[in-house]
């Protein structure tokens, strides 16, 4: 099988900034609660298209099931045939990937990387941008003709997969529209476009996104997402015996 693949700072307030840092706050809260779907399962399609300098096109289409109530997340490997039957579950802290070759499960990162693309599993599962960092810096600005809300973000914790952020939230329906990813030494890792996204149930997620590596040049990935559903999933699916039946069909 290939190998798989978001501190305050110290600040003396006037009444204006005391105002916008607690408007900033509430941006971050409603990004998490425009995605939160703890209240239903989140089940849909991506199709993940990515391009190196000099090869063909890689192209996985990935079977996703959610219960953020739970913590719980599952995808299946639908294409390409040679990966085809191979899955992932994550269950609270714990990840395992699923060979059906070898019928055997292993632990792995929500680090890593889906396949040959620049999306990692982080991107699949559902994160809060509240619980995991802290706004640092704070400004108005434009992305093409949107008015944008920027934030800058470091992490709380070492548990998530970038430990510094940068982010383009629109001013008239707070989504993210762009988002930058950095090291710990403040190297541009990933950049990440949003255009394109659906409500689903009230709530919001969306349906292409666009990442480039900038780490090595050239590279790029297209997530497409679709088929989305909020009905209810079986409790079963969440488990490595749904893995394993369901290569034997």
């Amino acid at each position: 099988m290939k190998k798989l693949v978001i501190v305050l700072s110290f600040l003396i307030f006037t009444g204006v900034s005391i105002f916008s840092q607690t408007a900033d706050d509430k941006i971050l809260q409603d990004l998490d609660n425009l995605q939160n779907f703890d209240d239903v399962d989140l089940s849909m399609e991506w199709t993940i298209v990515s391009q190196k300098p000099g090869e063909d096109k890689s192209v996985n289409v990935i079977q996703i099931f959610r219960r953020d109530s739970e913590k719980n997340a599952l995808y299946l490997i639908l294409k390409p045939e040679v990966d085809k039957g191979s899955g992932f579950l994550m269950s609270g802290d714990n990840a395992w990937s699923y060979d059906p070759g070898s019928r055997k499960f292993s632990h792995f990162s929500l680090k890593e990387n889906i396949g040959d693309s620049d999306a990692n599993n982080n991107d699949v599962r559902a994160s809060s941008y509240v619980d995991d960092y802290n706004i640092v810096d704070a400004e108005d600005g434009v992305l093409g003709k949107i008015e944008a809300r920027i934030l800058t973000l470091e992490a709380k914790n070492n548990e998530v997969a970038t430990p510094k952020l940068k982010i383009w939230i629109r001013k008239d329906k707070n989504l993210p529209l762009k988002q930058e990813e950095y090291s710990l030494s403040g190297r541009l890792v990933r950049t990440i476009i949003i255009p394109k996204w659906t409500s689903v149930g009230g709530k919001f997620i969306s349906t292409q996104t666009l990442i480039q590596d900038n780490l090595k040049e050239g590279e790029k990935t297209q997530i497409s997402a679709d088929k989305i559903s909020n009905q209810p999933i079986p409790d079963d699916v969440f488990t490595k015996a749904y893995l394993e039946r369901i290569n034997n069909k």
